[in-house]
């Protein structure tokens, strides 16, 4: 039997497995599948390397280095979401979230213009899928961004419905989530006459559902899929719920979460020719 110290050590270590194992389209947790250690990749030259304003085009820089410390210079492509590198930025209060595709050069730089909206601290997920032999299908590598400017207004409150360009999102009933626990979200759009919305394709998925939570900012991204999406469904994590759609307006969400607590859900969609993100909160037990 462990005491007092060594339990603690051990429970710290299992802790951070659990975190750095979140990822898109997998979570974390006993049995769920691990994503390539972070630690053994690095962000090479990442810029900006000092504060920024708010309200002004960034330029946002860098190289994910391997372990041999050559560039990554190879990605996933092809249908489906699971091909490149998704630039994903958070404000600390979870106010809004920007989402990217860039491209990435022949030596393996990337580079994004990026406007943040008001000040504060920025966390950076870079979720990149190398397609390279021995190389992990998935590596996340996180960073920090610091903006200057005008204090920003409170955080709205997001609760489990709100409205967003004029369409209505609603997580149906009153989810009771568990952390490590497969569970599916169902999730209904409706345009102001009350009429359900139809999705478009956005980005390989019919939908994105990114997750943070609050305070701690653990992550993690997965999608919708159809049989207008093909390779959406491809990459999937064993453990793992896929979402679907089968009528217009509703979407059934797949969630692993792998920690209690707050968190935001952001569902990326695409309706009339419009991308939208939504915001709304869960719970989790």
């Amino acid at each position: 039997m462990l005491n007092g110290r060594k339990a603690l050590v051990a429970a710290m270590l299992a802790f951070g497995l659990v975190v750095a194992a979140i990822g898109c389209g997998s979570s974390s947790g006993p049995g769920l599948p691990a994503i390539g250690a972070a630690k053994t990749y690095r962000l090479e030259g990442f810029r900006p390397r000092g504060p920024v304003e708010a309200g002004r085009s960034t330029q946002v820089a860098l190289t994910i280095l391997q372990p041999s410390g050559a560039p990554l210079t190879r990605y996933r492509t092809g249908a489906g979401p699971h091909t490149g590198i998704d630039l994903i930025i958070v404000p600390s209060d979870l106010r809004t979230l920007m989402y990217e595709d860039p491209p990435v050069a022949n030596d393996g730089s990337i580079h994004q213009a990026i406007v943040f909206p008001v000040a504060g601290s920025y966390h950076v997920v870079v979720d990149a899928f190398p397609d390279m032999p021995g190389v992990p299908p998935n590596v996340q590598l996180f960073t920090t961004i610091r903006v200057k400017g005008t204090k920003p207004a409170p955080t709205p409150s997001y609760g489990l419905a709100t409205t967003v360009g004029g369409y209505r999102f609603a997580i149906q009933g009153r989810p009771k989530l568990k952390a490590i626990e497969a569970a599916f979200l169902t999730i209904k759009a409706t345009d102001k006459q009350g009429r359900p919305v139809v999705f478009s394709p956005l980005d390989g998925a019919l939908a994105h559902a990114i997750f943070f939570r609050e305070g701690s900012l653990d992550y993690f991204h997965t999608h919708v899929c159809t049989a207008r999406t093909l390779g959406c469904a491809s990459a999937a994590f064993k453990g793992v719920p896929v979402g679907s759609a089968t009528k217009p307006g509703i979407l059934r969400v797949g969630v692993l979460l792998p920690v209690a607590g707050t968190w935001r859900l952001f569902l990326r969609t695409k309706i009339s020719g419009r991308e939208l993100v939504t915001p709304l909160t869960l719970v989790v037990r």
